[in-house]
């Protein structure tokens, strides 16, 4: 599973001008469910992304997390994270998960990270044709891959 953070001030997805989700300050988090992930790899990422020391404390230092600053997260479906890009010009996007368990592995990283303590996590809609506006924050931005933090466990 991956995950791009985006510490922001605001963010909203729209379809078709019609808004669907919106956030204050907290995070915009595009997520890829790839082929063989699985409820750990959600359980996994959503704790990281929940305890992410990447809002400024008192002094100016990234040493507080989303709990910590009573932040929001928007959760937005982004398949082409599982873009490969080593042979031509077009990506092969194969590695990304089946749509069925994908949806439900989405579904299930929004709950885990409410379950980790944040307080509004709102949602995109699975597979539609997105309109996202994002007020970065910094920028402040953050790559994460589960495959890492399962070899490192090894």
């Amino acid at each position: 599973m991956r995950a791009l953070l985006q510490r922001v001030r605001s963010s909203a997805v729209r379809i078709d001008g019609e808004t669907v989700g919106a956030i204050g300050q907290g995070l915009n988090i595009l997520l890829c469910v790839m082929d063989g992930d699985t409820e750990a790899e959600a359980e996994l990422l959503a704790g990281k992304c929940a305890k992410m020391r990447i809002f400024e404390d008192e002094n100016g230092k990234m040493n507080r997390c989303i709990t910590d600053i009573d932040g929001e997260a928007l959760v937005i479906s982004q398949f082409t994270l599982a873009a490969d890009c080593r042979k031509g010009n077009r990506p092969s996007f194969i590695a990304s998960a089946k749509p069925d368990t994908a949806q439900a592995l989405y579904e299930y990283f929004s709950r885990c990270l409410r379950q980790n303590g944040v307080r509004k996590v709102e949602n995109g809609v699975f597979a539609a044709d997105m309109q996202v506006e994002i007020h970065t924050d910094g920028p402040v931005t953050i790559w994460l891959d589960s495959d890492i933090y399962k070899q490192s466990r090894r």
